[in-house]
């Protein structure tokens, strides 16, 4: 994997994944910036979100699971007195007519197997997580 990021304006960065896909990073306009993106720091939570509903539904479609609708709500704590991110909760919403036993294996599996949450987790940073079923 190759990640190339330049500014492009002011304190926007242009990220290029190298594989075709491009996002604009930016800071709130309280900071000095223009507020035209996400900071890098909520792109990783976006990512940790992304992630967990891609590998949820991966392993469901293993699994042979029908999942009509998933939805990853995340609550991220971070001090104002601290640089980055301390702990993250994570609910977990999703509709089938699947046994609950069944959506909850599978969640249990995706954060055992989320390589954005195990990234999460080796950095010492704490996932709790709950589910609904709709």
């Amino acid at each position: 994997m190759k990640i190339t990021s330049k500014i492009i304006n002011g304190l926007q960065s242009e990220v290029d994944n190298n594989r075709g896909h491009k996002i604009i990073t930016d800071v709130p306009e309280n900071i000095g910036g223009n507020n035209l993106g996400p900071t890098s720091l909520e792109l990783t939570s976006m990512g940790l979100g992304g992630c967990i509903t891609t590998i949820f539904m991966m392993l469901a479609n293993k699994m042979r699971l029908t999942i009509i609708y998933i939805e990853a709500e995340l609550e991220i704590e971070k001090l104002k007195t601290s640089p980055t991110i301390i702990s993250v909760f994570i609910l977990v919403k999703v509709k089938s007519e699947e046994p609950v036993e069944l959506i909850e294996k599978c969640l249990n599996l995706t954060m055992q197997n989320c390589p954005v949450s195990i990234l999460f987790e080796d950095a010492g940073i704490p996932i709790e997580y709950d589910l609904i079923t709709l």
